[in-house]
């Protein structure tokens, strides 16, 4: 409000005296929190500015900052002369300058300085100051919010300045996201919050920032466009499944795969650990969306973070910035607080890494999820899914609370777009553990001629009927967050041309040239390795039989990352960013299994389906720390955020669902579900199937069943490929005796493997929880012993 009485000042050349004094005497009144001040900046048209600050204090100035702000300003060291201004624009949409504040800061005091200069696409001038700030005795907690390039008053529009404004550099901040930012702000008392609009000159800045304190590295622009490498703490590398929490307001909804705590009593903890957390760092306010921002299903979330590097993160996997502010009506937004838990104080007490590259707390590590307010805090890890809050906490665990609630599904799933030689689609979900295949999959490249893969995601689906019966998918990600070794041009080159410019690269090799290199990734690159470390000089560790031991001493951790976005996908579906999503065909569940799971199976209908991810296990994942054979059904153990026996019934639902959301007399369409296994192994260790671009001869015959054209063969554990059903043309060096080895299904391994699931449901998921499992799974688990029980007595 008073930014747009300043403007009508200065636009309708009325006398500023009377105005601006009436303006100022209302800014020393705002209140933003108990122990907080408001650090206005106001730019005439005759480059004459006033700054006020709350208790009363106004000082003015020409070209020069003279506010009571404290310290010395870093600007001194360039010019004494100020620089020529551009003339006045008088147009509505721009405001004539942008205000900057930057921060200096020594092991003892951090000093503040309020600068102001003209909107230029050249970020390397500045506007020096000729003398020395004025100095109060004591620090003053000020509130600037101010951004680069833009200007930000109480309820603010953003802009980049005269003609030169990047469409997101545009931003209506509402009442109730500035009240959030007030809140953030006096508990944990940044020097300066940037609210973040999502520009590309913005996105700049930060990537100068990060490369300047050296947390990333800019590779060879020449090999790797666009293209950075970081390293993180050698602490800070995967999710922490024991410091995440999902704090219902009642224990029981949380469920026995969660870790519970009382919501009230966390939240004190949380609060404690985020007092102050921003000291002698800038808290980014980064609104972003999952989901296209047009879609009925779209969450759009606010998040504080004091970590650039997840701001420029967010700017690849989310709709991020000005695009999602627009769209955010009210309070009715998902709230995100992320810290590394890392204040600069110079006091005794500073954590040890708080100066490092890669501030962390390890010690003080919480992940902590609630759904019921639809809140999510996290602290002390600045990696991956822990930071960046739209993907697993946002996307998966309080989104599939909301699924619960409103009759849909928050899936850890890929979905990809699959077109046989005729030219008939269909689309298909997938789930898989970490780093068990699913970015592989979704961005497959077909060995049988003909066939054509659209990826429209890689991680994440939100699934929910339509009016029409069907089942329909959207990808609430706007871009890739993949795991990297394993990933090279035999194996997945999509996603090699994906991550070619415009990436970011975390814990990966770097080469002495300037490009990356991890386990997996073609040939052994000729200039020297940096490993992941930041160790110079690494070389491969190699196996008694002089192959690389790619487990020993990698150049790449095995869960490094590279963050590209989805836009830059060679093979993107026409409908990526559909509103509506797109219509489910088929459901593929999966895992990493040596044995006892067949190569491909189809259940016996939605029933049967569900079971088959509820009961999944695979290998465990480096991503989260785990090791051994662990249950993970439907890819989501880590990921729900209630009650994971309230999570099947939800699944068992979804017909009734689907038939009360029908209209008009249609018919309601399930999607047909199916299980696969592409690690089976023989008795040298080696696998069965060629998999990556195979795969195809999989999905083809899962296309094939859901038209109803092929013929599949009943087991105990549901229909295989019948003789001659899978498409085995032009694969050499395999044959039908290698698939029958592959669709096998022992009778004593799945006696144990049913042993396994009984145990699960009655043991490990009823312990601590009274919630009853769904009978539906039982009786399912109940007829599988039966089958089981014939099969083996057949076979003897």
């Amino acid at each position: 409000q008073l930014w747009g009485q300043q403007r009508n000042v200065w636009e309708n050349g009325k006398s500023e005296s009377e105005e601006v004094s009436a303006l100022h005497r209302k800014c020393e009144n705002l209140d933003f929190g108990a122990g907080n001040s408001c650090c206005a900046v106001f730019v005439g048209p005759d480059r004459r500015w006033e700054t006020t600050l709350g208790g009363g204090r106004r000082i003015c100035g020409v070209h020069a900052c003279n506010c009571w702000c404290g310290g010395t300003s870093r600007s001194q060291s360039t010019s004494d002369h100020p620089r020529e201004h551009p003339p006045r624009h008088h147009h509505h949409h721009h405001h004539p300058t942008t205000s900057t504040t930057t921060t200096t800061t020594n092991h003892h005091h951090t000093h503040h300085t309020v600068t102001t200069h003209p909107i230029s696409t050249d970020r390397s001038s500045s506007t020096a100051l000729p003398h020395k700030p004025k100095t109060l005795p004591h620090k003053p907690k000020i509130m600037s919010l101010v951004g680069p390039d833009v200007a930000v008053l109480s309820r603010p529009q953003v802009s980049a300045g005269p003609g030169k404004a990047d469409a997101a550099d545009v931003v209506q901040w509402t009442q109730e996201t500035l009240e959030f930012v007030k809140l953030a702000t006096a508990l944990c008392k940044p020097d300066k919050v940037h609210l973040v609009n999502g520009s590309d000159r913005e996105n700049q800045m930060l990537l100068d920032l990060l490369e300047e304190g050296g947390t990333i590295q800019k590779l060879n622009q020449e090999l790797r466009p666009g293209c950075y490498a970081a390293r993180s703490d050698p602490a800070d590398v995967a999710r922490s499944m024991g410091d995440t929490y999902i704090c219902s307001e009642v224990e029981s909804d949380s469920g026995p795969s969660n870790q519970w705590a009382a919501p009230a009593e966390m939240k004190a903890r949380l609060k404690q650990n985020f007092s102050g957390c921003m000291e002698g760092r800038t808290m980014y306010v980064v609104p972003f969306c999952m989901g296209p921002v047009a879609s009925a299903a779209a969450k759009f979330c606010v998040q504080v973070t004091d970590s650039p590097y997840v701001v420029i993160n967010l700017r690849i996997t989310t709709r991020m910035g000005a695009a999602a502010m627009e769209h955010i009506d009210g309070a009715n937004f998902i709230r995100c607080w992320h810290s590394v838990g890392c204040p600069i104080t110079g006091r005794a007490d500073e954590v040890a890494t708080a100066r490092s590259t890669w501030p962390c707390n390890i010690p003080q590590r919480k992940i902590v999820q609630f759904p019921d307010t639809r809140e999510v805090w996290s602290f002390g890890s600045g990696y991956g899914g822990n930071a960046l809050l739209g993907k697993k906490c946002v996307a998966l665990r309080i989104a599939s609370a909301q699924g619960r609630d409103e009759g849909w599904l928050a899936e850890h799933m890929l979905i990809l777009g699959l077109t046989n030689p005729a030219g008939e689609k269909r689309y298909i979900c997938a789930a898989f553990p970490s780093a068990c295949g699913k970015t592989n999959l979704a961005m497959l490249t077909p060995s049988i001629p003909g066939w054509k893969v659209e990826t429209i995601g890689d991680d994440i689906a939100w699934l929910r009927f339509d009016k029409e019966g069907r089942m329909r998918a959207i990808n609430p990600e706007n871009g890739f967050f993949g795991v990297a070794p394993g990933t090279s041009h035999v194996t997945n080159p999509n996603a090699m041309a994906t991550f070619a410019t415009n990436s970011l690269f975390t814990n990966v090799g770097v080469t002495d040239d300037g490009d990356i290199y991890w386990e997996g990734m073609d040939d052994l690159p000729d200039a020297a390795v940096t490993d992941w470390k930041g160790n110079a000089g690494w070389k491969p560790t190699k196996k008694a039989n002089g192959k690389v031991d790619t487990k020993v001493n990698p150049a790449a951790h095995p869960n490094s990352r590279f963050t590209a976005p989805l836009s830059q996908c060679p093979i993107l579906d026409p409908l990526w960013d559909s509103p509506e999503g797109v219509p489910i065909d088929a459901i593929i569940f999966g895992g990493r299994r040596d044995d006892t799971q067949p190569l491909v199976y189809e259940s016996f209908g939605w029933e049967h389906g569900t079971f088959l991810g509820a009961t999944m296990r695979s290998n465990a994942t480096k991503a989260a720390d785990q090791s051994g054979l662990v249950h993970d059904p439907m890819a989501m153990i880590p990921f729900i955020g209630y009650n994971i026996k309230d999570y099947f019934t939800n699944w068992l639902s979804m017909r009734k669902i689907a038939e009360e959301t029908v209209t008009d007399g249609a018919s309601v369409v399930m999607p047909k579900i199916f299980h696969v296994n592409w690690f089976g192994k023989g008795d040298e260790g080696e696998f069965l199937w060629p998999g990556f671009a195979e795969n195809c001869r999989v999905l083809d015959w899962v296309i094939e069943r859901c038209a109803g054209r092929v013929d599949a063969a009943e087991t105990a554990i549901g229909f295989v490929p019948s003789p001659g059903s899978l498409n085995l043309d032009g694969l050499e060096g395999f044959n039908e005796a290698d698939l029958e080895k592959l669709l096998a299904v022992d009778p004593a391994k799945w006696e144990a493997e049913a042993a396994e699931i009984r145990k699960y449901f009655t043991e490990t998921l009823m312990k601590g929880d009274s919630t009853e499992m769904p009978a539906a799974l039982m009786a399912q688990l109940e007829q599988l012993e039966v089958r089981i029980a014939k099969l083996k007595a057949v076979s003897e």
